[in-house]
């Protein structure tokens, strides 16, 4: 347990904060789209996903599911995975995490969703309040 509380980062946008002091830099990087491209915003439904930056990694964790884990740093160098989704009023360039993590996403969720990464990290996105 860290003793810095007041560091609180939230990797997966909208869901729960992961309190490690390098989380801070992957600030809503990630965020979980349904089948039309549109942000996932419920907080009721994306409580149910554990979020930790450990060893290089995003880590995903939700009972009764295997363990997920993305690398924080990868250089996009495949076309199809690039695409657009909506959050707000606003279009932002994402990075679908694949078929493995969109399963399960799908399963934990109980509806299609797809997990993505901003690219670039740095573009500015208009999250709603």
């Amino acid at each position: 347990m860290s003793t810095h509380s007041e560091i609180s980062a939230t990797p997966l946008a909208g869901g729960v904060p992961c309190d490690r002091p390098d989380a801070a830099a992957y600030h809503r990087r990630w965020l979980l789209i349904d089948e039309d491209g549109n942000w996932i915003a419920d907080a009721d439904l994306l409580r149910a996903i554990r979020v930790d930056v450990r060893f290089g990694h995003l880590v995903l964790k939700a009972e009764g599911m295997l363990r997920l884990d993305f690398p924080l740093e990868v250089i996009e160098d495949d076309d199809s995975v690039f695409m657009s989704a909506t959050v707000g009023a606003g279009t932002v360039q994402v990075v679908d995490e694949g078929e493995v993590a969109a399963t399960w996403m799908g399963k934990l969720l109980g509806r299609p969703a797809r997990l993505v990464k901003l690219y670039p990290a740095d573009q500015a996105v208009d999250w709603p309040a």
